[in-house]
């Protein structure tokens, strides 16, 4: 495709990297309710619900998971701090790196849709920490790379700190309402994935993490191209 045509479709590079981090919100929420629903009430990506999950589990709470959010929490940090060793040094952007990491998130949960597939629905607790642990690997690299991107408003993996921008610079409140649009998009999309997940439990439990594989791999593929093109 000329570079031209590439650039006319996707628009600046800054509203592509929105797009992309948009896309890969939605696929969080997809990897959120996986966890959630099938592997014993833990968050893949959310860790600010895994802490809290914690909290409660450790103060007695009936029936609360404290191995899969205490696995989760330690291997969303592995996968975070692989990231920054990674890109911390290039420049802030989409470059090769990027997609490399993006790419291996990709994979990994391409990985893990045939270890569910073949596992069948009903896990045994060990494949369940299994999954969990490399599924909240994966979710903290996303979270990194996106980090370094530095989209505005847009972490892919929580959006509590979204949902507090939206309010206090609301003009209700006062402000100008500047970037309001991404940042409902941002808290609907992660909302759409998790109803996106729930569903696809219901067929199977490889369902979900194979469209997130899908639309991660996508996601690299078209940074990668367009930064190829706009170089």
């Amino acid at each position: 495709m000329p570079r031209s045509t590439l650039l006319r479709i996707t628009g600046d590079r800054d509203r592509l990297h929105l797009v992309l981090m948009l896309a890969l919100t939605f696929s969080t929420g997809i990897a959120d309710a996986v966890g959630y629903l099938g592997l014993d009430r833990v968050f893949t990506g959310n860790m600010t619900g895994n802490v809290v999950i914690l909290g409660m589990a450790l103060a007695g709470g009936d029936g609360l998971p404290v191995a899969g959010p205490l696995l989760a929490l330690g291997t969303f940090m592995a996968g975070a701090a692989l990231a920054g060793v990674v890109l911390r040094p290039v420049q802030v952007g989409w470059t090769t790196r990027t997609t490399g990491l993006i790419v291996t998130v990709g994979v990994l949960l391409a990985a893990i849709t045939v270890l569910l597939a073949v596992t069948g629905a009903d896990l045994p607790r060990t494949m369940q920490l299994v999954v969990t642990g490399l599924l909240a690997l994966a979710m903290g690299a996303q979270a990194a790379t996106a980090r370094h991107l530095s989209v505005k408003d847009v972490t892919t993996v929580v959006v509590t700190s979204t949902i507090t921008g939206l309010a206090a610079d609301s003009r209700l409140a006062g402000g100008s309402g500047k970037h309001s649009g991404r940042r409902v998009t941002a808290i609907a999309l992660i909302c759409a994935g998790a109803a996106v997940g729930a569903l696809l439990l219901q067929a199977h439990l490889a369902w979900g993490v194979a469209v997130s594989a899908v639309l991660t791999l996508l996601v690299a593929a078209l940074g990668h191209t367009t930064e190829e093109a706009s170089a």
